[in-house]
């Protein structure tokens, strides 16, 4: 087997803003691997580092790229040993798993890869000031979403709230799921939990920074809201730092991203020692291009998943890969009649 990656560069349609920094465009990594004996059958994986966010940003991310691919009949078998390399892992076991299955980007073959059920996704709000969120709200109910995804922590606190007022009374019955992006500070995240509770809310992610497990356990004992967490998953590479963290804080939810969490098999992984312990889950993707989207996608709806599900990012950027991908409202579909366009790749 043989692997090489290719850098992309994927261009925001509009600056993305969230409670850490604002994003025009975003690198990824392609990784494509195929065997000697047959060279057109290309697998093809995404390796979506996120800058200041996965646990393996590192300036040598390059160079531990070219080595893991110079090696990849070491790591084909063999993932686990790259768990210190999460976005990296992800990357190999999609771009493997597509080889072994022909190269045809059917990862997880189901009956939504069939075309003949679609996922239900949540629609997600990202920040911005008060009139363009209000914007974005009023096309995501007109699209007829029943789940929406609310960033919050970037403008003051009581224009969120009067934003959700507006929401509720538009839509009565609407499922909010909230995401702070560990905005709060810890001494004020119970009176803000309780002001956002009156509307409703679903869930929240991350009201605090992450690794403070004392606050965040206290938080979630006393929350009028559900804690989901996500942010609090990164850096978690082995089952007994999986375990002490679940057990500490004991959360309600945890949102599996598995660029950032370690791919399939540690995500996985996830998924039992939060059933084990009665916690629930999603999973999103990681502002990964339809490459990734789609491994993520494929990856869950084999799970035959009931709550939506956040992988509504496929539509964030100009110079995405065409794709079967296919978003409706809120369902998204994989049509097997619309080819990938894999140009973008194959001659990088």
């Amino acid at each position: 087997m043989r692997a090489e990656w290719l850098k992309y560069r994927l261009s925001f349609r509009f600056t993305a803003i969230t409670s850490r920094e604002r994003l025009s465009y975003k690198d990824t990594y392609y990784i494509k691997a195929w065997n000697e004996s047959c060279p057109e059958v290309i697998g093809i994986g995404e390796a979506g580092l996120f800058r200041g966010l996965s646990s393996d940003d590192t300036p040598e991310y390059e160079n531990i790229l070219t080595d893991i691919c110079k090696g990849i009949n070491r790591y084909a078998n063999n993932t686990e040993s790259l768990s210190e390399y999460p976005s990296i892992r992800f990357g190999i076991e999609s771009a493997i798993r597509d080889l072994m299955n022909g190269g045809n980007r059917c990862l997880f073959p189901s009956e939504w890869t069939s075309g003949k059920i679609p996922m239900t996704i949540n629609g997600l709000i990202w920040m911005g000031d008060k009139a363009t969120m209000r914007s974005r709200i009023d096309q995501k109910l007109k699209e007829g979403f029943s789940c929406i995804k609310v960033k919050i922590g970037g403008i003051d606190f009581n224009q969120e709230l009067e934003l959700l007022s507006y929401i509720r009374n538009q839509a009565p019955d609407i499922e909010i799921r909230l995401d702070a992006n560990g905005a709060f500070r810890a001494e004020d995240a119970l009176s803000r939990l309780d002001s956002l509770s009156r509307f409703r809310i679903h869930s929240i992610e991350q009201p605090i920074r992450q690794g403070q497990y004392d606050k965040m356990s206290h938080i979630c004992s006393q929350s009028p809201i559900p804690i989901a967490l996500d942010e609090e998953l990164i850096g978690l590479n082995d089952n007994d730092s999986r375990i002490k963290m679940l057990e500490t804080i004991r959360p309600h939810y945890i949102i599996l991203k598995p660029t950032l969490t370690g791919g399939f098999t540690a995500s996985d992984e996830w998924i039992d020692l939060a059933k084990e312990r009665g916690i629930g889950w999603w999973a999103t993707s990681a502002l990964e291009s339809n490459i990734g989207l789609n491994a993520i996608a494929q990856w869950i709806a084999s799970h035959k998943p009931e709550m939506p599900q956040g992988l509504g990012t496929g539509q964030l950027y100009d110079n995405n890969i065409p794709s079967p991908l296919t978003l409706n409202g809120e369902k998204l579909w994989y049509d097997p009649d619309n080819n990938w366009d894999m140009q973008h790749i194959m001659h990088l």
